[in-house]
């Protein structure tokens, strides 16, 4: 028995030698281990996640970053080529305007008031931009046209294109309010015969002309060959004069530099879901429940107004299938995932209206967890800083009704009637205030749409400064996708952007899908929308990998260039190297240039392109080692199992964001 005990003894000091060297052990190899750690940091974390998607050394995929080769002999070029005089200092009189509408309408409008006064040779006096007007609440630090816009750049760009000047002179403001000039409202699509013949003669009788400006324009897309600078004064008027004020610009580009202090490529998508846009093409029945009365509501204000000339129901399905309205978010995020694009993608969210708000964006959100916008990139005092200093609203301005005295209730119950009386109903669910405001709290009381209060007038003229954001960076991203383009009345802001793009640099990626197309895809794959089979991944890659090239161009002058000049201002606003090979020149029904019918570009524009390609050749900018992304079969699912947004700047959003920290 004692010397069962004294073996235990022994067993139990063993056991506790090896638990004693064990420890020693992990504690020397924690030590000398955690000499190479770093304290961790979401920056340094979030570029290591996108090591595979970038490349060795931030090389990025050419298959989907990359510039389009067939397009890079195409450069910006928009001076005037041929006998171009400057304006004659006697003009034929003075043209004011006032411009209604939205960021799009404004932009184009002003391009189009411009070349209408070069050809009646007026003085342009800088337009009025309604949606900003001091009357409806803005900061009093702006005017109408400088709220968005730099009115001294815009006055130095066209010193030689014509004179303008800032309002009209004392004499001449008071027989305006008296209404003593004529005021006239041309269509988008009027012609140059339209202002020489009719409004020259009214302008040379008065000296003093009004222009009402609705629909986006004032003058015809196409003019004839023997106008191009006219189109090129178009080019000159959107891409150079019309600058944004520095606040502006200052914001945006601190935006853009944000974006690309993450060290990977950004990709920017306009949904165009504008409530204007399903309305016009009756795309109602995408939506649900309250959403589709509100747009059936607009649509028929717009069969009222003549705008639209179709009844008020109609079969939103086969609008989608014809092309007609927006991809939804949820599409887009299938093709992007098709094109190869990961998962951990910064996508920017563009646009001012999304409409049906976040919620129509989740399933974008779920396949993109990087989903990032103004909000995300700014804090509330960067944005308050740029609307600038304004007048305070009243928050409710309904009252409720007096409260009633006890000598009022009772002579009430007096006067009640026969006894015995029923109980009253029991009292209404109140309203809350979050739910008057917006669309939904008139759309279930009445029929009528209210007229805009104070603050919606005012968050009217906000959208202009949040579009003017969204514009900048869709126009400096890597690539551009746009949910809706140029199909419809009136321009839109893809448009625009891809007209941009197209101008400064035509070799970006600029996607730009055939929505028929999309359509018909979507409809042969519905079972497998989000696992879907190979043949159908390969098919939206040619149709995609095309739309940036030659032949995405060629459609678009055929679908968009007739409706909006800005969306495809080629050939006239663009020159091409001579040294590249020159492509095959294609026409159109009436002899105008699809594409091919660029000029050559001048020495001075050559010799710049040659020595950036020549630096190139050096290896100065070399990325042919950079990494191929090969998509593989079935979709990878989102690799954001732990819950985080990797996408969070690393600043509070109510403070100002210290680029140094």
């Amino acid at each position: 028995m004692m010397f069962f005990k004294s073996k235990l003894k022994w067993v139990a000091l063993f056991v506790l030698g090896m638990s004693m060297a064990s420890l020693v052990v992990h504690l020397s190899i924690t030590k000398f281990s955690g000499m190479g750690l770093v304290q961790y940091s979401p920056v340094a974390g979030f570029r290591q996640e996108f090591g595979s998607l970038i490349g060795i050394q931030g090389r990025w995929n050419k298959k989907l970053w990359g510039p389009i080769n067939s397009l890079e002999s195409l450069q910006p070029y928009a001076n005037p080529r041929t006998n171009y005089p400057a304006p004659s200092e006697k003009s034929n009189g003075l043209i004011y305007a006032k411009v209604f509408g939205g960021f799009e309408k404004i932009r184009s409008s002003i391009c189009d008031l411009v070349t209408i006064s070069r050809l009646l040779n007026a003085t342009l006096v800088i337009p009025e931009i309604q949606e900003s007007l001091r009357s409806k609440g803005i900061s009093y630090k702006f005017k109408s046209f400088s709220y968005l816009y730099d009115e001294e750049q815009f006055i130095a760009s066209l010193t030689n294109d014509l004179i303008i000047v800032k309002s009209l002179p004392e004499n001449l403001k008071a027989a305006r309010k008296r209404k003593e000039f004529p005021n006239f409202k041309p269509k988008s699509s009027a012609s140059p015969d339209y202002y020489i013949k009719e409004i020259l003669l009214q302008l040379k009788k008065s000296k003093v002309i009004g222009l009402i400006l609705t629909d986006g324009g004032c003058l015809q897309s196409i003019l004839p060959p023997s106008m191009s600078e006219f189109q090129r004064l178009r080019c000159r008027v959107a891409f150079h004069a019309l600058q944004f004020r520095p606040g502006i610009q200052i914001l945006g580009q601190r935006m853009v530099e944000r974006l690309r202090s993450w060290g990977h490529p950004i990709l920017a998508y306009h949904p165009g879901l504008v409530r204007d846009t399903l309305a016009y093409h009756g795309c109602a029945e995408l939506f649900q429940d309250v959403h589709t009365e509100l747009i059936q509501h607009r649509r028929a204000q717009m069969i009222k107004q003549g705008i639209v000339k179709e009844k008020l129901s109609v079969d939103s399905h086969l609008r989608r299938e014809n092309g007609s309205c927006p991809l939804m978010p949820e599409e887009v995020g299938v093709l992007l995932r098709a094109m190869g694009y990961s998962p951990k993608t910064i996508i920017y969210l563009a646009g001012s209206e999304t409409f049906g708000g976040q919620r129509v964006l989740i399933p974008l959100r779920a396949m993109f967890a990087n989903l990032v916008d103004r909000t995300s990139l700014c804090s509330k005092k960067e944005l308050s800083d740029l609307i600038g200093p304004e007048t305070s609203l009243p928050l409710d301005l309904s009252q409720p009704p007096p409260a009633k005295s006890a000598k009022q209730l009772k002579e009430e119950w007096n006067k009640a009637g026969p006894r015995p009386r029923p109980l009253p109903p029991p009292p209404d669910r109140p309203i809350y205030r979050h739910e008057k405001e917006g669309w939904y709290g008139w759309i279930t009381e009445t029929d009528m749409e209210p007229i805009p209060s104070a603050m919606d007038l005012r968050m009217q003229a906000h959208r202009l400064l949040w579009d003017a954001l969204d514009y900048i960076i869709s126009v400096e991203a890597d690539a551009f996708f746009p949910g809706f383009h140029n199909d419809g009345k009136w321009p839109d802001f893809a448009s625009l952007v891809m007209g941009q793009r197209l101008y400064e640099s035509a070799s970006s990626r600029t996607y730009r899908p055939d929505r028929k197309v999309i359509a018909k895809l979507f409809n042969i794959t519905r079972d497998n929308m989000y696992h879907p089979k190979h043949n159908w991944t390969l098919s939206v890659k040619e149709h995609l990998n095309k739309s940036l090239a030659e032949e995405g161009l060629i459609r678009q002058s055929l679908v968009s260039k007739p409706r909006s000049f800005l969306s495809h201002p080629l050939p006239e606003c663009s020159c091409r190297i001579s040294s590249v090979k020159v492509p095959n020149q294609i026409k159109g029904n009436g002899g105008r240039f699809l594409y091919g019918g660029e000029d050559e570009c001048p020495k001075w524009i050559q010799h710049g392109q040659e020595e950036a390609a020549s630096l190139e050749a050096r290896g100065i900018n070399d990325d042919s080692e950079s990494l191929d992304y090969e998509y593989a079969t079935e979709l990878p699912e989102s690799d954001d199992n732990d819950g985080k947004n990797t996408a969070t700047l690393p600043f509070d959003r109510d403070e100002e964001w210290d680029p140094n920290d």
